[in-house]
């Protein structure tokens, strides 16, 4: 009976990693709330369990520099509540939204204690990619249909279930990132692919394209497919320059490297990118990029004019979730358009929360990624090199998606992002025992 109860438990984490990105991306406040409700819920069930049958109530040592930063951001956020939020109740929101965050990674580092948890949760969160990728690409390719969720009217651009074309690019790319850690922790280990014959290369190009794996290769050609159609700029750029520059990283960190590791990479440029892009319009996504100039563009003067608002304020900010009550008082000049977030995470956390607070989730976003690079370096797992490796894309994708737009706010994406993290963490941390835990 314990053991079905934890898996049971197991099992709504995982049902609310994949329901997230429903409800609107999780952007909208009521959506958080019914979020936070089930996140809430199985917290209950996870502490009468642990008073029922005797389990393991608090994490784990190594988890702690999560949640000190996470309390941190809750202690702040309370004390502006109280002295200098412009928006009392936007800071409440945020409050809450980040307690369900810390509630939701403490189930994570309880739950996720084993390799084959693990592999589970990065499925499940794969397979929440894939159900919004073809949701995205069908509605996409029919543009006179509603969404059948809430009836969003959707642009040219794919949006899936979200309310913002680069939330959902920026989903996609996470859930990429993921897949492609745990596809290259089930290649087969070995020689170098230097030292491969010609035979053995050709053989090594089938265990990538024909083989087992082929279902999640596919899944993530899937995913793919849609974050093209998402027509973002960064949404695209970003996880294709985190992929090749942690790649590279891993050809000289990586102990044991897969013997077709590299060729699974240059599959990725050539498969994913070239062909299939030419298929669906990559081009399309290159002209964004290429008619993106200063003149066109305003949120480089969002940034400029945020500036002031963050020496004014260094300390405590303006308050959590105020930015777009803060910013038209700093505004220099009429923008197109409305900008109630700053297009820029790290902009939007230092006017909302203040310098001290943002440094801090910095350093933990740093601190996960060295954990991926010692992990690739040090372990020998092959899942948990993988996971490692996905992980660390996944953090430098966030780290330049964030520098022009604001995907950290989106509920969905945010707690994604927090699963990542705690995944990093998990990868280097968990010590490997004999026999299997509660799967």
């Amino acid at each position: 009976f314990e053991k079905a109860v934890n898996r049971f438990i197991f099992f709504l984490l995982c049902a609310i990693v994949f329901v997230l990105p429903l409800p609107l991306g999780s952007y909208r406040p009521w959506a958080i709330m019914a979020m936070g409700i089930l996140i809430c819920i199985t917290f209950l069930m996870h502490l009468v369990n642990s008073a029922v049958n005797n389990q393991k109530t608090y994490p784990p040592r190594y988890s702690y520099p999560v949640f000190i930063t996470l309390l941190l951001v809750c202690a702040t956020c309370i004390l502006q509540f109280y002295t200098v939020s412009l928006d009392p109740f936007q800071t409440k929101q945020m409050l809450l939204k980040t307690s369900f965050m810390l509630l939701f990674c403490w189930l994570i580092f309880i739950y996720c204690d084993n390799s084959e948890r693990i592999k589970k949760l990065i499925y499940t969160i794969i397979a929440a990619g894939v159900f919004q990728a073809l949701y995205a690409t069908y509605l996409n390719l029919s543009p006179d249909m509603l969404s059948p969720i809430f009836g969003y009217k959707h642009t040219q651009r794919a949006i899936g279930t979200f309310t913002y074309s680069n939330f959902l690019a920026n989903y996609l790319a996470l859930c990429l990132c993921l897949g492609i850690g745990v596809l290259v922790s089930e290649l087969k280990r070995g020689s170098h692919a230097s030292d491969l014959t010609f035979k053995q290369t050709l053989r090594a190009w089938a265990e990538i394209l024909l083989s087992s794996k082929i279902i999640l290769r596919i899944s993530l050609i899937i995913i793919i497919i849609a974050l093209i159609l998402t027509r973002s700029r960064m949404g695209n750029s970003a996880f294709f320059i985190a992929l090749m520059v942690v790649s590279l990283l891993a050809l000289f960190v990586y102990n044991k490297k897969p013997k077709a590791f590299k060729l699974l990479i240059v599959s990725f440029f050539i498969i994913d990118l070239i062909i299939i892009g030419a298929i669906f319009d990559v081009e399309k996504v290159k002209q964004r990029i290429s008619e993106t100039s200063i003149q066109s563009e305003t949120r480089d003067e969002v940034v400029r004019d945020s500036i002031p608002l963050i020496l004014d304020k260094p300390l405590l900010g303006s308050g959590g979730g105020t930015f777009y009550t803060a910013f038209p008082a700093y505004q220099s000049e009429p923008y197109s358009g409305y900008y109630d977030n700053a297009h820029n995470d790290y902009i939007q956390f230092a006017v909302e929360l203040g310098i001290p607070v943002t440094t801090a989730l910095g350093a933990l976003i740093l601190y996960c990624l060295w954990l991926c690079v010692q992990t690739m370096r040090k372990r020998k797992t092959a899942l948990f090199q993988g996971v490692a490796f996905g992980c660390a894309i996944a953090i430098v994708d966030m780290l330049l998606h964030s520098s022009v737009d604001y995907s950290l706010q989106a509920g969905a994406n945010s707690m994604l992002f927090m699963a990542i993290l705690c995944l990093a963490i998990l990868s280097n941390k968990i010590v490997v025992k004999r026999g299997r835990s509660f799967n």
